[in-house]
């Protein structure tokens, strides 16, 4: 690609979102919806919004874009758009209709942003959605994503934050995508390396969430910009801990070196900053610590469900084909909101 049609990546994906803290503080100060039927809304910091409309139907709304994280255009789209999508499936409904966010500079080729929005179409059509329009906005940097619309059914909302003690934590992707790609920017990445995340952020969640459809999720999240840590700090209540087990986690190849090389994201490290007090680590592994606070683009689910079913549900999860794996369980309050062993 030639130097004035590269997208630069200088840290795009979800290591590009504004850090927790300072979310925490905007958001705080913002009048809360009084609608009834509004059932989420970013109370919980949930994944998206919804809204009920019938005793049967109720939309389920987000959106998400970002800077890319990787050169190939119609790569980038594809991850981007799966990313956006996850919001529903997080959720437990179903996709229905998609919007287009582009961000583009006028000078850069225009072959470049046709074919960023065919990967974003290919993933929305393997959705079984129908993509239906967006805005565009002429910017020196390129960034895409979507707005995306779902349905759910009101009594099968997976909301963020309804563990109940006894539960399993199951992880349905990989960690370590963040500082894989961290890696790539300087040249520090196996080529197999990259090819297992980019498989790992293509893949929809779509289909995690269809093989837990016959368990009881009790509740559910999709683990991006925020890390496993910090997405999974969102879904405990105040009389609630969780137990994370690092033999559990599953790991990109590669992902440990990076980080015992520092090749780091400023990302990771606001996460680190905003958990102080509420994490606590059992053994001493600095390497792990990164890959738990290792922002995810296009991560995959984290589902709080119950013990007797967590091993079923794992089997279902494993024939998709990437590495999967229960890494910890919802315990009685403890003296922190998260606390990691061996």
């Amino acid at each position: 690609m030639e130097e004035n049609n590269r997208l630069f990546c200088r840290g795009g994906g979800c290591t590009a979102k504004l850090g927790p803290a300072v979310l925490e503080r905007v958001l705080s100060k913002l009048p809360k919806p009084m609608d009834a039927n509004l059932l989420i809304g970013c109370e919980s910091s949930d994944d998206a919004a919804v809204y009920q409309l019938t005793d049967d139907v109720a939309v389920v709304q987000t959106l998400d874009f970002f800077p890319p994280m990787i050169e190939d255009p119609y790569v980038f789209g594809q991850i981007a758009a799966a990313n956006a999508l996850s919001d529903v499936w997080a959720m437990g409904g179903t996709v229905k209709t998609a919007l287009n966010i582009v961000c583009f500079p006028e000078k850069m080729d225009l072959n470049i942003l046709g074919t960023i929005m065919a990967g974003g179409s290919d993933k929305v059509r393997e959705a079984g959605a129908s993509l239906v329009g967006g805005h565009s906005i002429a910017d020196t940097d390129v960034k895409y994503g979507l707005s995306v619309m779902g349905t759910v059914h009101p009594n099968k909302i997976r909301a963020n934050n309804t563990c109940r003690i006894g539960d399993h934590l199951i992880l349905t992707k990989p960690l370590g995508v963040g500082l894989i790609l961290s890696a790539s920017r300087v040249g520090q990445a196996k080529q197999a390396w990259i090819d297992a995340a980019v498989q790992s952020m293509t893949t929809l969640n779509r289909w995690a969430c269809e093989a837990a459809g016959a368990y009881d999720v009790h509740a559910c999240t999709d683990v991006t910009g925020f890390g496993l840590l910090g997405h999974l700090r969102e879904m405990i209540q105040p009389a609630y801990s969780a137990v994370v087990r690092a033999s559990g986690i599953p790991v990109l190849d590669g992902a440990r070196y990076c980080a015992e090389e520092c090749m780091l994201t400023a990302a990771a490290q606001r996460t680190r900053n905003f958990l102080q007090g509420r994490v606590r680590f059992a053994m001493e592994d600095f390497a792990l610590e990164e890959i738990l606070f290792d922002p995810q683009t296009s991560g995959g689910l984290l589902m709080s469900v119950p013990a007797e079913q967590s091993e079923a549900m794992l089997e279902e999860i494993r024939k998709l084909g990437l590495p999967c794996g229960i890494i910890g369980s919802i315990v009685p309050r403890m003296d922190c909101d998260i606390i990691v062993t061996e």
